[in-house]
Parts: C-alpha cells; structure tokens; sequence
C-alpha cells in the first residue's frame, strides 16, 4: 500500500489508521502486510463502499481535514470502485 509523503510519518505514528481507495479491483487483501520502511502496514479489514458513505470521520481517520481534501488526493485515475481499509503500522523486529 503505499502513501503520499506527506501521510507516511503519520501513519508510521499511529495517527492515521484508514484509508480510502478508488480502485477497479481490491488491491490489498484483510490479513495482508505492505510494506512501509522500516516496518510494514498491516491491514485488518476492507470493504467497499459509495460515493455518499465517505464521512468526515473517515476523511479524518484517512488524514486529511475533510472530504473534499480526501477526494483531491484519493479520486484519480480509472478506478470504479471504492474501497475504505483499516490498518495499524508494524515496526519490523
């Protein structure tokens, strides 16, 4: 999974623990561990969602201020579908 520069220190400090994709297929998988220097992501859940189930609660919990700040990043390319992920940052033993 990766993230923009700026979501990376965040999500490596606990802060950020979601995100919201727009993919055509899932491209992370529950139980699945991406890698995220010098530790890993591991996510614990995935589910698709709508357009309209993107709360300000999950643009928070995804690190940005709001929505419509989620979408500018979140909402590019071809992807149909969306997809709201939970996860925690592993440090590597």
């Amino acid at each position: 999974m990766q993230f923009s520069k700026s979501l990376r220190d965040r999500v490596k400090n606990g802060e950020v623990t979601s995100s919201v994709r727009f993919w055509k297929t899932p491209q992370v998988m529950s139980g699945g561990h991406y890698r995220l220097d010098p530790g890993e992501v591991v996510v614990t859940s995935i589910r698709e969602i709508g357009f309209h189930d993107i709360s300000e609660t999950m643009a928070n919990e995804s690190g940005f201020s709001g929505v419509e700040d989620l979408l500018k990043t979140a909402q590019h390319g071809t992807g149909l579908h969306i997809y709201f992920i939970r996860f925690y940052y592993s440090e590597k033993n």
